[in-house]
C-alpha cells in the first residue's frame, strides 16, 4: 500500500530502520495472515457484475470479524477500507459503483491493523477473457517481486532488491512506476526505508535480520509516467495503458526472507 505519496525523490535519503523483535514480528505476522485471508476471500468473490463497493464491504467486514481494523480506512482521509485499481489505474482506486467486467485487470491492495501492528499486500487479478499482453504483465509483475527478494537477505543492500525488480520487468519491455515506491512496515503502515522498484546509483542501507518491508512492484504496460486524478487518490497511467501491482510483507532473516502474506 502506498497512500502516502512516497516518491523517488526521497529514495536516496538516509534512513533509520527499526529492527523488529520476535514479539513484534509475531504481531506483524498476525496482521499479515488476516490480509492474506482477506485476499483469498475476495478472489472467490471477484466476478463480473460485482461492484468495487461490494468488494470493499466484504473486506471490511472480514477484517473486523478477525479483531482487526482496515489499515487504510481514514488514513489521510481515505474513505474506503481497501484499494481496487482497474486496468489503467495503477494504485489507490477508490471503491464505488463501478462493476467488474469480463476482460478487466483488477489490482486489490489490502492492509490490516491488529495489536498495534500492520500487515499489507496487493494482488492483480485477470477477469474472464483477457488479452495475452495483460496476462504477461500480471505474470511479470509478480515474478519481478520474487526476483527482487532473492536479494532480501541480511548483509545485502536494499537497492539490490530494487535493481533486480526493475531489470526483470524492463527486460520484457514493460516500465516501472517511479513516482511511488514500497516501504517499511510495523507500528506504522509506512516506515523507513522507502523501497524503489528501479535501480539506484547507490546501494542503499544494509539489510539486517528483523527488518520488515512491504515490497511492491508497480509495473506498466506502456510508459512509466502516471497522473493523479481530481479525487486526489486515483493514480492512472498517463498513456492509459494497463498497470499491475503485486506486494507482500517480508521479514529479513539470516537466511531466506519470510513472506508473511503468502
Amino acid at each position: 500500500m502506498i497512500l502516502s505519496g512516497l516518491s523517488k525523490k526521497k529514495a536516496g535519503k538516509s534512513m533509520a530502520i527499526e529492527i523488529k523483535s520476535s514479539d513484534q514480528i509475531a504481531k506483524i505476522r498476525t496482521a499479515s495472515k488476516i490480509v492474506k485471508d482477506t485476499h483469498e476471500l475476495l478472489r472467490e468473490k471477484l466476478k463480473p457484475g460485482i461492484t468495487t463497493k461490494q468488494l470493499d464491504k466484504i473486506a471490511d467486514e472480514y477484517i473486523r470479524s478477525q479483531g482487526a481494523v482496515p489499515s487504510f480506512k481514514g488514513y489521510r482521509g481515505y474513505k474506503a477500507s481497501i484499494c481496487i485499481s482497474i486496468n489503467e489505474v495503477v494504485i489507490h482506486g477508490v471503491p464505488g459503483s463501478r462493476r467488474i467486467r469480463d476482460g478487466d485487470l483488477v489490482s486489490i491492495d489490502i492492509g490490516a491493523f491488529i495489536n498495534g501492528y500492520h500487515g499489507d499486500a496487493a494482488r492483480s487479478h485477470l477477469i474472464g477473457s483477457v488479452s495475452e499482453e495483460a496476462k504477461k504483465l500480471v505474470s511479470v509483475t509478480e515474478k519481478s517481486f520474487f526476483e527482487g527478494i532473492k536479494f532480501a537477505k541480511s548483509g545485502n543492500h536494499l537497492y539490490e532488491i530494487s535493481k533486480a525488480i526493475g531489470n526483470y520487468a524492463e527486460s520484457f519491455g514493460f516500465s516501472v512506476v517511479q513516482d511511488f515506491v514500497g516501504h517499511g512496515i510495523g507500528r506504522k503502515m509506512h516506515e523507513s526505508p522507502e523501497i524503489p522498484n528501479f535501480g539506484q546509483k547507490k546501494r542503499g542501507p544494509k539489510l539486517y535480520k528483523g527488518m520488515a518491508l512491504a515490497i511492491e512492484p508497480m509495473i506498466n504496460q506502456g510508459k512509466h509516467s502516471v497522473v493523479i486524478l481530481d479525487d486526489g487518490w486515483t493514480v492512472v497511467t498517463e498513456d492509459k495503458k494497463l498497470s499491475a501491482h503485486y506486494e507482500n510483507t517480508v521479514i529479513i532473516t539470516e537466511g531466506e526472507p519470510e513472506i508473511l502474506t503468502l
